[in-house]
């Protein structure tokens, strides 16, 4: 989660939303991949730092079984990340600050768990989560402050 967070804290720099993700391998602990939110930079609303790791996964492992894979996100991943989630087939999912608005991993739904999907990750949610939705509430502050 540390790496997601820094991974976060670039995309804030970069006026992204400070979303930052990692997928590690499980058997050796690696970070296989990395991405950060690049919607703006990219002018593609897809670009979410959950999938830019999927897609790069598929890339540059695509021997590594992903069921081996962890991906972890500094934020409760959307719909449409949580969907990909699944269609990827990622053994689990750790996600740091819970997303009461958009969140469907638990808090506005589920569906990386839904009992009629053909897959369903482990997930644990709340790592960090001081530390990543602090991020995140700060990001915002300054947009609706920024008079620019």
């Amino acid at each position: 989660m540390h790496e997601a967070l820094t991974l976060a804290r670039s995309a804030s720099d970069a006026d992204e939303v400070p979303v930052g993700a990692v997928i590690v391998h499980n058997s050796t602990g690696d970070i296989l991949v990395r991405a950060e939110n690049r919607m703006r930079r990219d002018a593609d609303p897809t670009s979410h730092a959950e999938l830019l790791t999927l897609r790069a996964l598929a890339e540059v492992h695509a021997d590594i079984p992903r069921a081996d894979c962890t991906l972890v996100v500094t934020l409760e991943p959307c719909a449409m990340c949580a969907g990909a989630i699944v269609l990827s087939r990622v053994g689990s999912l750790v996600f740091g600050a819970w997303d009461d608005k958009a969140g469907m991993c638990g808090s506005v739904g589920d569906i990386v768990r839904h009992r009629k999907l053909n897959h369903q990750p482990s997930v644990q949610g709340g790592v960090m989560n001081e530390e990543n939705a602090a991020l995140l509430r700060e990001f915002f502050e300054r947009k609706r402050n920024d008079t620019r």
